[in-house]
């Protein structure tokens, strides 16, 4: 019996463009692919329902977002978007993902042009932005530093993106720590502001996480010392003004 063929953009990875290269980029941190008896499949899930119908608009897929329970008591709901199409299969082939990639998965061939977008497609399937807090002696909680950590199974890829990110914005972590169950990559206020302004400066309207460029909005917010005129023009753009 032959399956329903839903439409989709066939040709979305083939060419490089901001949207593409956002989602290629979540798709390294929180996509999968695999091949059964009946086709070709992609799979990306998040608990962010916004950033799955992002996807699922800009693939221009007729496919259904399925809605997956949390196993656990305290669990989120994760939407999951699948995808049966060999030629977008094929494509991912192309651009450096397989099946099973997690430990073993490379950083791509990225254009600079594009770059800002991929890493911000990853930090937003695999990373997370917070702030560090102390107990004051005359006052309430203190911030101590704002914080980036990227995190992968395969330290091969933080290794590279380390380098890369270091060469095109001078920052100064060097090191990928490996943790618990994962490797993380760290980057701490100097370096994490710099990196806002690479992932942000040149992002279209919601091709982003709302909830982490919120909390760069709430960091700024606390610490108005920090903002430039990039950074406020950034906020405005997206409307996460730090007042």
């Amino acid at each position: 019996m032959v399956g329903i063929k839903y439409k989709v953009n066939e040709t979305f990875f083939d060419k490089w463009n901001p949207e593409m290269a956002y989602v290629l980029g979540y798709w390294y941190a929180d996509g999968s692919m695999y091949i059964s008896e009946r086709g070709s499949y992609l799979n990306v899930t998040s608990v962010d329902k916004e950033i799955i119908y992002n996807v699922k608009k800009w693939l221009k897929s007729e496919h259904t977002i399925r809605e997956a329970k949390p196993i656990w008591p305290n669990g989120k709901t994760r939407f999951v978007l699948r995808i049966g199409n060999k030629n977008l299969y094929k494509a991912l082939i192309k651009l450096g993902l397989y099946p099973s990639k997690s430990l073993t998965v490379k950083f791509p061939n990225v254009p600079n042009r594009f770059l800002g977008h991929f890493v911000r497609g990853y930090f937003d399937g695999d990373g997370c932005v917070f702030l560090e807090m102390s107990k004051g002696i005359t006052r309430g909680k203190i911030i101590r530093r704002l914080s980036v950590i990227f995190t992968s199974g395969s330290p091969i890829f933080l290794e590279e993106l380390c380098k890369i990110l270091g060469s095109t914005l001078e920052l100064k972590q060097t090191k990928v720590y490996n943790g618990h169950r994962s490797y993380q990559l760290r980057y701490f206020t100097a370096d994490s502001i710099k990196l806002f302004k690479f992932m942000y400066g040149d992002c279209h309207k919601n091709a982003y996480l709302t909830r982490k460029l919120n909390y760069f909005g709430k960091y700024f917010k606390l610490r108005p010392q920090r903002l430039d005129t990039e950074i406020e023009n950034i906020l405005n753009k997206h409307g996460a003004v730090a007042k």
